[in-house]
């Protein structure tokens, strides 16, 4: 059995002793570092920090890195400027999903891609494989630490630890070369919480440094690490999908509810004939919100039926820590797919009834405009 891989801030689980961690996807990294229910609960009040150094980064640069870039994601990469960022995804020529990712378009002709941890290898090798003479690829991944901090009161952390540049950032913007306790970095106003937050990419070796600076400036305002249980959770309430859930190599970006992402007026890319095929056939499937009726929680491929007929199956459910509900996510025939249609849940051998209810389940309440009360 090989070794699980650890990220730069491992030695810092060492100071939670309640951490307590999981082999996710060959990477040895914490599920909670105290208790899932008061991670989730702290980012949607105060706000919590995240390890996600898994991720992988990929510098795309060279005179073509826009045409490529263009003719192999989803989204128009040419509506980015240096310093804006954007969330796409990758397709297979039969629309299935290779990857969702985010670009971040460092200036002109260089962008970074953000990719899911389980798929480094294969995104790299897909964008290998198309890559034209004029582009040239770098994986930083193994050099970058990546550390997302995310809830309300994020912002204020980050003001009160110094680093002004948190202010001046909207949503999908960063800014790049930020002084973060001794470590220069990229700060962007990303997340996957469903929250206000910032992501910080910095160099591998000095991310213990930033990692340690900002819990001792967010301690007055409740800050706490976060594991990867309540990022789950979060992501969920919010209907972020999860690669391998709500997304796959079998499920398409229509079909997962992320058609927004798809640009039809920016020209040709891989999976476009197939995505308009099924757009213009009417989409097969659909996720959809579900809530219980039954008693019982919805898990990970629990199979879903209508009529007595097996019409789908959950992505992803568990009982809401913000709405102490039982909720699913389920990709489901399309007849099936209407707000009050009742369904049944298979759990335990047992078919329960269950709701298709809108989605997302969570919304964070907008902040009032600089001076309203």
């Amino acid at each position: 059995m090989s070794e699980l891989l650890r990220t730069p801030l491992f030695p810092c689980y060492a100071d939670s002793p309640g951490a307590r961690c999981i082999d996710f996807g060959g990477w040895e990294l914490p599920v909670q570092f105290e208790s899932i229910q008061k991670e989730h609960d702290a980012v949607r009040h105060q706000a919590g920090l995240f390890d996600v150094s898994h991720m992988g980064e990929f510098l795309v640069e060279g005179e073509g890195a826009l045409v490529f870039l263009q003719s192999t994601l989803t989204n128009d990469v040419s509506v980015l400027k240096p310093g804006t960022a954007q969330y796409t995804l990758m397709c297979y020529p039969d629309g299935g999903v290779v990857d969702d990712l985010l670009v971040y378009c460092l200036s002109e002709n260089r962008y970074m891609l953000v990719v899911n941890a389980s798929n480094i290898q294969k995104d790299w090798n897909w964008l290998r494989d198309h890559q034209p003479e004029q582009v040239q690829m770098t994986d930083i991944s193994s050099e970058t630490a990546l550390i997302a901090l995310q809830g309300p009161l994020a912002e204020q952390i980050l003001t009160d630890a110094g680093i002004t540049a948190a202010a001046g950032l909207s949503s999908f913007t960063f800014a790049a070369d930020v002084e973060l306790f001794g470590a220069k970095a990229i700060l962007s106003r990303t997340g996957y919480t469903g929250e206000d937050g910032f992501e910080v990419y910095a160099p591998a070796e000095q991310a213990p440094a930033i990692w340690k600076g900002l819990l001792a400036a967010g301690a007055p305002h409740g800050l706490i690490p976060a594991g990867l249980g309540a990022r789950d959770t979060l992501r969920f309430e919010a209907k972020l999908p999860l690669y391998g859930q709500e997304l796959s190599a079998t499920i398409s970006p229509l079909e997962a509810g992320v058609g927004f992402f798809v640009k039809w007026d920016k020209g040709d890319f891989i999976g476009r004939s197939a995505l308009e095929a099924q757009k213009a056939a009417g989409l097969p499937r659909k996720l959809v919100g579900i809530e219980m009726i039954d008693r019982g929680i919805p898990r990970s491929h629990y199979p879903v039926y209508g009529d007595g007929v097996k019409i789908g199956e959950v992505t992803t459910g568990t009982q809401s820590p913000s709405l102490k509900r039982n909720l699913g996510l389920a990709l489901v025939d399309s007849k099936y797919a209407a707000i009050g249609t009742v369904i049944e849940v298979e759990i335990r051998g047992k078919k329960l009834k269950a709701e298709v209810v809108k989605a997302p389940f969570y919304k964070k309440t907008a902040k009032p405009a600089k001076g309203a009360e």
